[in-house]
């Protein structure tokens, strides 16, 4: 799939050789929508065996660790996945349908985005930190992770899904004491922020 672009649940996905220990003989889509596919993939081991594995394809997506001088800024919302609510860095994929115009401008372009929509925020300074994979072990979807300094407030512009987020800063003492005491589960807002902190 391409990189930052909307899921296209029509376009097949070509097996290929693959670099390790499994190579791709013949894969279907089993299910689509907007934002996301699920192929099966017959795959062939090193040693000629062969099974079957299921994949989900989903676009990058870019995280955003929002510093300013009192904190990290986090958003909270009902997943319904997980049933709960989670306290999470702003991030995301661009909406489907998005204009090419807006999606070329690639990893950063979306880290932006994502910020001034769910908090209203704006930043001066950017700084690339690395990638992530959200779940490698069964999804395709790869992560951008980027330090947004300089901020400046604006007005947010939330899709209807997110009406129920909350936006709050955080002193980073605090959001330690919430990834240990268990107020932030979200893999992706730990992993970021791991990154960060050893940067």
């Amino acid at each position: 799939m391409p990189s930052h672009q909307p899921a296209d649940p029509g376009a097949p996905h070509v097996p290929s050789d693959q670099p390790g220990e499994l190579r791709a003989l013949t894969s279907r889509v089993v299910y689509a929508n907007p934002w996301m596919t699920v192929r099966e993939d017959v795959v062939e081991r090193a040693d000629g065996a062969r099974a079957v594995w299921g994949v989900v394809d989903k676009p990058d997506f870019a995280v955003v660790i929002a510093e300013s001088p009192e904190g990290v800024h986090l958003v909270e919302q009902f997943r319904y996945p997980t049933g709960r609510r989670s306290w999470e860095l702003p991030m995301g994929t661009w909406s489907a349908g998005t204009p090419e115009s807006v999606t070329a401008g690639g990893p950063l372009a979306l880290a932006q985005a994502e910020l001034a929509e769910e908090t209203g925020m704006r930043a001066d300074r950017w700084e690339r930190l690395g990638e992530l994979f959200a779940a490698g072990g069964f999804c395709s979807q790869r992560g951008h992770v980027f330090v947004a300094t300089g901020l400046t407030p604006g007005a947010h512009a939330r899709e209807d899904s997110e009406a129920d987020m909350v936006h709050e800063v955080v002193p980073v003492a605090r959001m330690r004491e919430m990834m240990q005491d268990g107020r932030i589960v979200d893999s992706i807002t730990m992993a970021a922020f791991a990154m960060w902190s050893v940067r």
